[in-house]
């Protein structure tokens, strides 16, 4: 069974998901980073481009945003309703047809329905697109189209059931909101690929929530004036209800009287069930303490992670890939060897599938158990291992055991990993994790000293540096501070500077 916990504060919202006591997945939206890629705008034609083929757009920010020719598709402004034919040309234009200029599409001063595609940059406004597309949990909804599409990453073989399970859910939906009949253009659905095992009831929810909130845009853009923000991509709050409360969800608590009243009345409106299981916490502690989450966040930003067992877990996390390395550490509690590294096995498979949560480490994994000599116990640690896989909500596969006896998988990206999204790397180390020795620092300091002596003849060399640095100087490394110093003919002065890492210093020419 899972609770969800909701920590709310004006600067920052964390979501904590709770399986058997234990935190699974962390979740964190800062209000000052929240991107705008997603919003939906009624924005006004400021000016048109044909040299360029594009346009800037009004649509309330600092900047006027970018419209280029390719990201202009069956435009809709307020009022209209494009036909199923026109989505269609439209369709095959974007797609490699013969584009219409973009002076002949669109004109200064006009309203326009947009979506932005890009944030800003810089000095350069948002990158918008007449698309519209609006993502819910199992599918992505496309008013101006009219087909139905399925994920590249469910195999062939599934697509066209799929697409027939499909029809017939959007069929019933627009027949039962148009009191039986079907309009010609019911617009287009987008299966993705956390979909391909929901059930009828999963995906005719989906369906709903977002005919529901294409409703709601269209009926805005003909009653506000531009530049007006019709639709915001939900907050974390709102996608909490949508993307992680499931069957099995017991209780979502929130301690924040104000946002669960907002959520509240949200989810009463798209998502009843999910809203029926809200609660105000009104515990005096707070309430990431019913779990020492605080304490679980710390652990998941460091490399190790120890085991019950004695055993612990290495995780190191690069830009190409990611690495788990599995040690016995002090576990001798088995009868022999192979049944020691058997259970510390069996441990970990839990354990780092459980981190691959938490951390929401994504891309190509490569674990390293500890080798094992027997098959049973290689093939009773990968069973384990897909079993704990199974239940990440984000789809994973996992390969078995190569000859180096590494396993590889792969774990889709969906977000920044914790550690980027709350660390930066170390000034002192440049993210490498490690630093230099205070002696290696020492000798590069002499070499340069040397190498400088050789172009400058100043009075005096000064070394800046670290309070480690110098102080090697000063004790072991003085004979041979002293020796350059007669060697060049010049006298050396130290300077400690606490605010300076050992890797750092400088040499001051005076």
């Amino acid at each position: 069974m899972q609770d969800i916990l909701i920590n709310w504060s004006p600067q920052e919202t964390r979501v904590a998901v709770v399986e058997q006591g234990a935190v699974q997945e962390l979740h964190v939206e800062r209000t000052l980073e929240r991107g705008l890629v997603g919003n939906i705008y009624l924005g006004k034609v400021s000016r048109v481009l044909p040299g360029m083929q594009s346009a800037f757009i009004d649509i309330g920010l600092d900047r006027t945003a970018f419209l280029h020719v390719a990201d202009l598709v069956a435009p809709f402004t307020p009022g209209s309703r494009p036909s199923s034919s026109a989505a269609a040309s439209a369709d095959r234009d974007h797609r490699g047809g013969p584009i219409v200029p973009i002076e002949r599409q669109v004109f200064e001063g006009q309203a326009l329905l947009v979506q932005v595609i890009k944030d800003p940059l810089g000095t350069k406004g948002a990158r918008l697109s007449t698309q519209i597309s609006i993502a819910g949990r199992l599918l992505v909804y496309l008013p101006q189209d009219n087909h139905i599409g399925v994920s590249q990453k469910i195999p062939l073989d599934l697509r066209d059931a799929l697409r027939a399970r499909m029809q017939v859910l959007i069929d019933a939906a627009v027949a039962a909101d148009a009191g039986g009949a079907v309009p010609v253009n019911t617009g287009g659905f987008i299966l993705r690929t956390n979909g391909e095992d929901s059930t009828d009831a999963e995906l005719a929810e989906d369906i709903a929530y977002l005919r529901k909130t294409w409703s709601r845009i269209r009926e805005l853009s003909t009653r506000r004036a531009p530049p007006s923000l019709l639709h915001q991509d939900l907050s974390l709050l709102q996608r909490v209800l949508r993307d992680m409360t499931v069957e099995d969800t017991q209780t979502i608590r929130i301690d924040s009287r104000e946002q669960f009243d907002l959520l509240h009345k949200f989810g009463l409106e798209f998502m009843p069930q999910a809203a029926g299981k809200l609660q105000l916490y009104r515990g005096e502690r707070p309430i990431f303490d019913l779990y020492s989450i605080d304490e679980e966040i710390a652990k998941a930003l460091g490399r190790r992670v120890d085991l019950k067992s004695g055993g612990y877990l290495v995780v190191d996390q690069t830009e190409a890939l990611t690495t788990v390395d599995v040690n016995t550490g002090g576990f001798v509690g088995a009868r022999s060897f192979d049944d020691t590294v058997f259970k510390t096995n069996l441990e970990a498979a839990q354990a780092i599938a459980r981190q691959l949560r938490l951390r929401n480490l994504g891309g190509i994994i490569i674990v390293d158990f500890i080798d094992m000599s027997r098959l049973d116990h290689r093939e009773q640690v990968l069973a384990e291992f897909r079993k704990q896989l199974a239940r990440d909500r984000v789809k994973t596969t996992a390969g078995g055991f190569s000859q180096l006896g590494l396993v590889e998988m792969t774990r889709k990206r969906t977000r920044e990993s914790l550690a980027h999204m709350l660390c930066e790397p170390c000034l002192a180390c440049g993210g490498q994790g490690i630093v230099k020795t205070a002696r290696s620092v020492a000798y590069e300091v002499l070499r340069e000293i040397l190498r400088e002596a050789r172009q400058f003849t100043p009075r005096e060399f000064r070394i800046v540096s670290s309070p480690q640095v110098i102080e090697l100087f000063l004790d072991e490394e003085s004979q041979h501070l002293a020796g350059l110093s007669d060697f060049i003919g010049k006298p050396i002065s130290l300077q400690a500077e606490p605010a300076m890492g050992q890797g750092q210093y400088d040499i001051v020419l005076l």
